[in-house]
C-alpha cells in the first residue's frame, strides 16, 4: 500500500484520539508489564490470563494499549490476554528508522512463545493486523477488526477534508487547539459519549507523544486486493456513528475476505471499547469463544 498512516490514515487516527475538555496533565501510572527489545527499540507489553486460547489486541493510531483498559480485565478472565504499546506510544520508545509495524508484533509474540493467536486490532491497528495475518497466516487463527481500515483503498475527499481541518493545530503544536477543533467533530464519538471523551483525554494529557512522536513505520503491499487469502473466522466492528469511509472499508473488507461477517454496534463512533465496554466484550468473546 501507499504509506496511509503518513496521510490520509493519520487522519482518521487524530480524529479517532482528540477530544474536548482535556484535564491537566497527570502522571502515566507506573509499569506493570515488561520490555522486549526489537530492532533497537524498546516495546513495552502486559500480559494477563492463563487460559490456552491467546488473544492480542493492537491500539490505534492516536491512543496507546491503555485504550483497552476498560475491556482487558474481562479479556483477561476469558484469554491469555496480550496488549502491547507500539513504537513511540504509550512507554515504548520513539523509532528512530524506518520499521515494519508486523515485524514488531512477531516479535512481541515469538518472545512469548505464541505460535497461534486471535487478534483483535482497532483503527490502524486493525490494518496492521490485516496486514500480519497476511506475511504470517500461520500464526493467526481468528481475526477481529475494530473501526478498521485496509492499506489501497482510497479516501474520499470528505475524509480528507475533515482531516485537513482537525490536523491544522498539530502541524503548529497546539495540542490543546487540536482538541478543541476535534470537539466539533461528529465522528469521534456518538451523541451523549461524555464519559469516553474524557477517558480519552485523560489518556492523551498524560501521554502526549502518543500525538507527537515521529512516524517512521515503512509501507507495505497493499493488502486490498489480497484479502481473499484470509481464511480465517473474521469479525468486523463499526460504530454507527463512525464516518462513512471507515464503513466503506468495512464493506471492502467484508466482501473481499470469504468468513468475514460485520457488526455495527449503535450509539458509538470510532473507539466504541470506549463507549460500550461491556458490549464490546461480549459481542467479541463470544465470537472468539464459538468460532
Amino acid at each position: 500500500m501507499t504509506n496511509t498512516l503518513g496521510c490520509a490514515e493519520a487522519i482518521v487516527l487524530l480524529a479517532a484520539g482528540l477530544v474536548v475538555n482535556a484535564p491537566a496533565r497527570a502522571q502515566s501510572a507506573p509499569p506493570q508489564g515488561s520490555f522486549l527489545e526489537v530492532d533497537g527499540a524498546k516495546l513495552y507489553y502486559e500480559e494477563c490470563g492463563s487460559a490456552p486460547h491467546a488473544v492480542v489486541l493492537v491500539h490505534d493510531g492516536v491512543l496507546h494499549s491503555a485504550a483497552w483498559d476498560d475491556v482487558w480485565q474481562e479479556f483477561c478472565k476469558h484469554f491469555h490476554a496480550i496488549r502491547y504499546d507500539r513504537r513511540g506510544y504509550g512507554r515504548s520508545q520513539v523509532a528512530t528508522h524506518g520499521y515494519y509495524a508486523t515485524d514488531d508484533l512477531a516479535a512481541v509474540l515469538r518472545h512469548l512463545k505464541l505460535k497461534r493467536v486471535a487478534i483483535v486490532g482497532s483503527s490502524h491497528g486493525g490494518e496492521i493486523s490485516i496486514n500480519f495475518t497476511l506475511d504470517h497466516p500461520e500464526m493467526v487463527e481468528q481475526l477481529v477488526l475494530v473501526g478498521a481500515v485496509v492499506g489501497g483503498m482510497p479516501f474520499t475527499p470528505h475524509f480528507l477534508e475533515r482531516g485537513d481541518a482537525l490536523g491544522k493545530p498539530l502541524e503548529k503544536g497546539d495540542i490543546e487547539g487540536a482538541i478543541v477543533a476535534a470537539a466539533k467533530d461528529k465522528y469521534l464519538t456518538a451523541s451523549g459519549s461524555d464519559a469516553a471523551r474524557k477517558r480519552m483525554a485523560e489518556i492523551l494529557s498524560a501521554n502526549p507523544q502518543d500525538l507527537t512522536h515521529p512516524e517512521l513505520e515503512l509501507p507495505v503491499k497493499p493488502a486490498l486486493p489480497r484479502l481473499g487469502e484470509i481464511r480465517i473466522p473474521t469479525m468486523l466492528l463499526v460504530g454507527d456513528a463512525d464516518i462513512p469511509d471507515v464503513h466503506a472499508h468495512a464493506g471492502a473488507i467484508e466482501a473481499g475476505v470469504p468468513r468475514a461477517r460485520r457488526v455495527v454496534i449503535n450509539d458509538a463512533g470510532h473507539l466504541m471499547y470506549l463507549e460500550k465496554p461491556t458490549e464490546f466484550s461480549r459481542i467479541v468473546i463470544e465470537f472468539l469463544e464459538n468460532q
